[in-house]
This record gives C-alpha cells, sequence and structure tokens, in this order.
C-alpha cells in the first residue's frame, strides 16, 4: 500500500511538473528526447551493461566490484559531462562561465582513470591482507 501511495504521489509530482511545459514551443523537442532516451537505455544500454556484467561474472569473484564500480562510475560521469565532453554548447558555456571546454575529455579521462587506480590499490590490499591471514 506505501509503494502505491508512493507511487502516485511521485506521478501526481511528475504532473504538476509537465504542468508548466504546457504550451511551450520545445514540448514536442523534450517529448522526443525523452522518448529516444527511454528506448536507447531499453534497447542498447540495458543488454548491453547486462552482457558486461555477464562477461564480469565469469571472473573471480573478489575482482568483480573492483572492476564493475569504476566502470559504473566512469559511465555516469561521461553521461554527466557529455556535453562538454562532445563541445556542445561551446559558445553558450564560454559566455557563462568566460572557460572554454577544451580540458573537459582530458580531466574526464583522469578521473576515471584515477577510479581505476584507486579500486586496483584497494583490491591489492585485500589480495595481500587476505593472503597473511
Amino acid at each position: 500500500m506505501k509503494r502505491l501511495i508512493a507511487l502516485l504521489a511521485g506521478l501526481a509530482l511528475a504532473a504538476y511538473a509537465g504542468s508548466f511545459l504546457l504550451g511551450e514551443p520545445d514540448l514536442p523537442t523534450m517529448l522526443a528526447w525523452f522518448a529516444g532516451a527511454a528506448v536507447v537505455h531499453d534497447l542498447v544500454l540495458f543488454p548491453l551493461c547486462a552482457l558486461v556484467d555477464r562477461a564480469l561474472a565469469r571472473l573471480p569473484v573478489r575482482i568483480v566490484n573492483h572492476i564493475r564500480l569504476p566502470l559504473l562510475g566512469a559511465g555516469l560521469t561521461f553521461l554527466l559531462f557529455l556535453p562538454g565532453i562532445i563541445r556542445q554548447g561551446g559558445a553558450t558555456h564560454l559566455a557563462a562561465t568566460g572557460l572554454d571546454q577544451q580540458p573537459y575529455l582530458g580531466r574526464w579521462l583522469w578521473l576515471v582513470l584515477a577510479m581505476f587506480a584507486v579500486s586496483g590499490l584497494v583490491y591489492g590490499v585485500r589480495l595481500i591482507l587476505s593472503r597473511r591471514a
């Protein structure tokens, strides 16, 4: 019963927020992007993630999460910084911040490298400690 109430409250909130979009000239474009994102997620990204997870499941159990977590972090930060990485909206970004989008890709790559390095370091420490015990 609690889940039904939470679902109805979420739908009511979404309908209230959506009511502000009525009459906007960009509404069809936003709906097309939303529908496209749902289709791409369901038909491309989810099967791809399931395939990668199945491949990771064949690895030794102790290493799976040390690969899965940095991969998840890399994917989420890529989606978060995608407009900057592909330099979409460069003029708007420059006008708003006074900075160009040049460093986004390099910084994202360094962030991903750091996530994998920390994960590898933690795995190495855990491996050493488990062999001592």
